[in-house]
């Protein structure tokens, strides 16, 4: 899996100096999956919602191998299915993590993907286009996918604070690609903790990024002979999807 950290493991990593991820295997490349089970849904759901273009509507397309770093910085306008959430991303800050985001937010890459982790007053996470896109959900696989190709580490020079935009990675080096994750709290990460590129930040739309944080999430997985799946603790009940990027450059 791809995962921010935990919050024990964020400031034990910064204790004891690693910049390693809670995280499994080499990220795969994009295939397609069977549809699961629907989603199960706590009521009242959350506002209704049209689902965005299939990827690749631009005529960028998207990148089949790493995109090049940015340069300057970019608007990315990222609407939800709770509204919309508008990133700075920053060169200055990360400048082979930002040109990776970047380049799948003009490409529709994010297009119907669902955020897939939660943790209150610490992340939320999305951005897996292999295994969680909307509606056709790998709940075994989630959080574990990715493009074929991965991004160069970026050195981290600031700190984790609320609103900040970070690359999720699989803990080996140079293993970040379309992950990412928004912080929900200045001491959600103990200082020094730097394994997670950041490139961004929320500039408007964190009432959106709380409203997120706060929907119902689900139990430990666990899966019977039919298929039928208990969704995991760190997963939304309700639809956090992620419908349409628009990109902006100064």
């Amino acid at each position: 899996m791809i995962f921010a950290p935990t919050k024990s493991s964020a400031r034990r990593l910064a204790t004891v100096g690693l910049v390693v991820l809670l995280a499994g295997c080499s990220v795969p490349t994009v295939t397609p999956t069977a549809s699961p089970s629907p989603l199960p849904t706590i009521a009242p759901l959350g506002p209704s919602f049209t689902l965005g273009p299939s990827i690749s509507p631009s005529p960028f397309g998207c990148p089949e191998s790493t995109p090049p770093p940015l340069t300057g910085t970019a608007t990315v306008t990222m609407t939800t299915t709770f509204g919309n959430i508008v990133i700075k991303v920053d060169s200055a800050l990360g400048a082979n993590a930002a040109g990776a985001f970047v380049a799948l937010s003009r490409c529709g890459y994010y297009n119907n993907i669902f955020f897939h982790r939660v943790v209150p007053d610490f992340v939320i996470q999305a951005g897996d286009g292999t295994y969680a896109r909307w509606p056709n959900l790998d709940y075994e696989k989630m959080g574990s996918g990715g493009p074929s190709w991965t991004v160069p580490d970026d050195t981290v020079t600031t700190s984790y604070k609320k609103g900040t935009l970070a690359m999720a990675n699989t803990g080996n080096p140079n293993s970040g690609s379309s992950q990412f994750f928004i912080v929900l709290s200045d001491t959600a990460f103990a200082a020094g903790t730097t394994g997670y590129a950041i490139f961004g930040n929320v500039t408007s739309g964190l009432d959106v990024v709380d409203k997120i944080a706060a929907v119902p999430l689900g139990g430990e997985p666990v899966i019977d002979s039919s298929g039928n799946v208990t969704m995991p603790a760190s997963m939304p009940l309700e639809p956090v999807i992620i419908t349409s990027t628009i990109v902006a450059t100064p």
